[in-house]
């Protein structure tokens, strides 16, 4: 037996695994979760993060020396896929797990590892990402939150927004400019601020789903001491962009399990006979549509199985993952405007009605809105492929 076939062997043992205990534990806390399973509850998806990490789920690929794994990359995929398939819903730490803590294992002290990779862990610190700001969303390097040198550290002042999960988390991760004469790329640096401090006001703001998982986020002269600068002073950009892809080769595998799950819902819904009889998937549009979907869903798993391969090998990222970024974004959007098509006038039902999967998918639907401008604008992800994949000169 060659080597990649032991390791091909020992991954789908870790699936099996993972699959049974995944099984059993998720349908134990929905049983014992007060009304049952509630996936767009911020404390259910909590709850069930820490119930993740209470039981070593946590921490996958981190060194063992800092209580993690040391799980390869393929086995962390797995567990993304597996995960996403039984149906439990992103935990609300997603930022402190999959972001900052290979930032601070990559850039971080040893003092800072000891303080926060612990919490991290057991999830008992949620972190949130300060980076956009109004007018420095897509163009992150023209932030003008200020962090001025002060007596054992910085002295910290702006105004951050569309921060996911501000108003839960103890800590966030700040992008500030330190150096107002360099060049925007160069005066940057990366601080840990503790969202407790003197001076922090979050302010959540209300989405069209109803809910308000984005903050916006205000420092008024908070202290940061000299010790919560990750990496240093003016680095912050080149941290940001090494933070940037850390989550590549598995930030889709979640996404990509629901979209081929929605697929096989919205085939459901075509093949089920209205009111009046009429069976939407008579209408060669609509097997059109779907098949295009079908398509789209088979070809956005090969983009994510290459670039798990090339993370895999120690490929630098590249701006491939713009493309697949663009792809799925526009895709599911195209697939739940189809599903709101099937339903009619279901897809007005409110949560709690008899069909509660046509409020799912209306929720997906309005949800899905935001996935075009989250994580970079399509129109940033074309740009990033003119000009670094085509070679086209900046417009």
């Amino acid at each position: 037996m060659t080597q990649l076939e032991s390791a091909a062997r020992e991954d789908e043992a870790f699936r099996l695994d993972l699959r049974g205990w995944l099984a059993s534990a998720y349908a134990r806390f929905v049983k014992d979760w007060p009304g049952g399973a509630d996936p767009r509850s911020l404390d259910f998806r909590r709850a069930w993060e820490d119930t993740l990490c209470a039981n070593g789920w946590s921490g996958l690929g981190w060194p063992k020396e800092h209580g993690g794994r040391a799980l390869p990359l393929s086995r962390q995929a797995v567990f993304h896929e597996e995960h996403a398939r039984c149906g439990a819903p992103l935990g609300v730490n997603l930022i402190g797990h999959g972001i900052l803590a290979p930032t601070l294992l990559h850039f971080g002290s040893e003092a800072q590892k000891r303080r926060f990779l612990p919490g991290i862990l057991s999830n008992r610190e949620v972190w949130c990402q300060g980076y956009s700001e109004p007018g420095a969303g897509s163009d992150l390097a023209s932030v003008r939150t200020r962090a001025e040198a002060a007596p054992g550290g910085y002295r910290l002042n702006g105004h951050k927004i569309w921060t996911s999960f501000a108003d839960r988390a103890q800590w966030c991760f700040v992008l500030a400019r330190t150096d107002p004469q360099a060049a925007k790329h160069r005066g940057l640096s990366f601080l840990l601020v503790d969202m407790r401090s003197p001076g922090v006001r979050v302010e959540p703001i209300r989405q069209i789903t109803g809910e308000a998982e984005f903050c916006e986020v205000f420092f008024e002269d908070v202290f940061v001491p000299g010790d919560c600068l990750l990496g240093e002073p003016n680095q912050g950009w080149k941290i940001a962009m090494a933070a940037a892809s850390f989550e590549r080769g598995t930030y889709f595998i979640p996404r990509l399990v629901r979209f081929a799950q929605e697929l096989s819902e919205v085939r459901e819904l075509a093949l089920r006979a209205d009111a009046h009889g009429h069976v939407p998937a008579s209408s060669a549009a609509v097997r059109q549509q779907w098949a295009w979907l079908a398509a789209d869903s088979h070809v956005l798993a090969l983009k994510s199985q290459r670039a798990l391969a090339g993370a895999m090998r120690g490929d630098p990222p590249g701006p491939e993952g713009s493309s697949t970024k663009i792809h799925w974004s526009e895709a599911h959007q195209r697939l739940l405007e189809l599903s709101l098509q099937l339903l009619g006038e279901d897809a007005c039902l409110a949560d709690g009605a008899p069909d509660a999967h046509a409020a799912e998918l209306t929720h997906a639907y309005l949800w899905s809105r935001a996935e075009t401008i989250l994580a970079g604008t399509s129109e940033i992800q074309r740009n990033i492929i003119a000009e670094q994949m085509l070679g086209l000169p900046k417009a």
